[in-house]
């Protein structure tokens, strides 16, 4: 059993809705805190000199200099898992072309196909490994990481097995997530609707005899796949067993409606959602799921978080680390950035990395700091929490712990 300590504050996010604004008051706040931890799991979280009187056994990890405490994060949203760089296609994008026109230049997402396709497993390892651990030593403890680069059996498969390997080699727990449904692939010669057909027959059920993921993700757009087609294959993936989550209202709206009417559990990006599709999430369990790096990347609007949030929607934030619209893959920057533009509360930002991320990839012991969870930490190197927002991402943990262990 590990007492660590004392902290200027612990913010253990615990006590707070899942849904709605919420207000720094809400925050729960333990001044000169600690913490017990014991096999990876947090014992219990309160006054530092009460815990020694509690725990007099302990082993004692000091902290001798002010540091708050939080929640590793959760990014749930990710793209982590791909090869090479699509810096020619963000040359051309802040030159004023548009998606189209550097789609017809060869860039875009199939570009990232075409690359992914060809590079190895090893190299897909190691390129998975690398990010992750980026993201932990910022931390982000928690990564779900999608394929959708690949778009054929053997280079889905490949990807989702290079994550599955990846999560061996990284102390960052991994989320794996199927998005074969990404786009129809551009050598694929059928309708959309067959090549969806393919993913459920032939895909779908290789992963889960090889166990690589439960999850499966569409991108419903105009340039991707229509809402009736996505509705059908949720339908069937969810009957396979299959938890879902949608790309939705991107750059048209539509897509979070399909992902609430099929029992998503989260609509991400939302940069095109109007009132109707932002009281839909606000009267569903669906996370919205908010990508303020595509929004930067692309030079584009931020979702409504503020108006998602007033309605009673559950917000997070995620990063969308991807190597087109979102190549900074920096969390915590991109929530910043986005609080100061959307006007979100301290309490609404650390909420949707954390205790409010955590349902979209359905993890229950994680994102709050209480007795029984795992002991996912982070600590920032100052004594009061609104710093972290304050200097906009740019102060980082001094000290991560993944299960109880510090990485950092």
């Amino acid at each position: 059993m590990l007492l660590i300590g004392p902290f200027a504050q612990i913010l253990p996010m615990t006590g707070l809705s899942l849904k709605g604004a919420l207000q720094d008051e809400q925050l729960t706040v333990i001044e000169k805190g600690g913490i017990v931890v014991e096999e990876g799991r947090i014992v219990a979280v309160g006054e530092y000199l009460s815990l020694q009187q509690q725990y007099p056994a302990s082993e004692l990890a000091f902290i001798d200099t002010p540091m708050v405490l939080l929640p590793g994060f959760i990014d749930c949203h990710t793209h982590i898992c791909y090869d090479g760089t699509r810096n020619r296609d963000y040359a051309m994008r802040i030159a004023g072309k548009t998606y189209l026109e550097i789609a017809r230049a060869g860039g875009g997402i199939w570009d990232s196909v075409s690359k992914t396709r060809v590079a190895d497993t090893v190299t897909l390892v190691e390129n998975t490994i690398a990010r992750a651990n980026r993201h932990l030593l910022e931390g982000v403890t928690t990564i779900e990481v999608k394929s959708g680069y690949g778009l054929n059996l053997d280079s889905e498969l490949k990807m989702l097995r290079a994550i599955q390997r990846a999560s061996m080699y990284t102390k960052a727990t991994l989320v794996p997530t199927c998005l074969a449904a990404h786009m129809k692939p551009r050598d694929y010669t059928g309708t959309e609707e067959a090549y969806l057909d393919w993913i459920i027959q032939e895909l779908l059920p290789v992963l889960k005899t090889e166990q690589l993921t439960n999850r499966v993700d569409i991108f419903i757009e105009e340039t991707a796949f229509s809402a009736p087609a996505a509705a059908d294959f949720l339908h069937k993936a969810r009957q396979l067993g299959f938890a879902a989550t949608v790309h939705a209202d991107q750059f048209s709206a539509g897509g979070s409606a399909v992902a609430v009417a099929a029992g998503a559990l989260s609509a991400d990006h939302l940069e095109a959602s109007s009132e109707k599709e932002i009281n839909l999430l606000a009267k569903s369990d669906t996370v919205a799921v908010v990508l303020p790096g595509a929004s930067l990347g692309l030079g584009m609007q931020y979702a409504p978080a503020r108006k998602l949030l007033d309605a009673g929607a559950s917000v997070a934030i995620a990063s969308d680390w991807n190597p087109g619209s979102a190549p900074m893959g920096d969390l915590l920057i991109q929530a910043a950035v986005m609080s100061a533009a959307e006007k979100l509360s301290t309490a609404e930002v650390l909420a949707a990395l954390t205790v409010r991320a955590a349902p979209a990839l359905e993890i229950r012991d994680a994102g709050q700091l209480q007795a029984g969870f795992v002991a996912d930490l982070q600590a920032y190197p100052t004594a009061d929490y609104r710093d972290i927002l304050y200097y906009q991402g740019k102060m980082k943990p001094a000290i991560v712990w993944k299960k109880g262990e510090p990485v950092k």
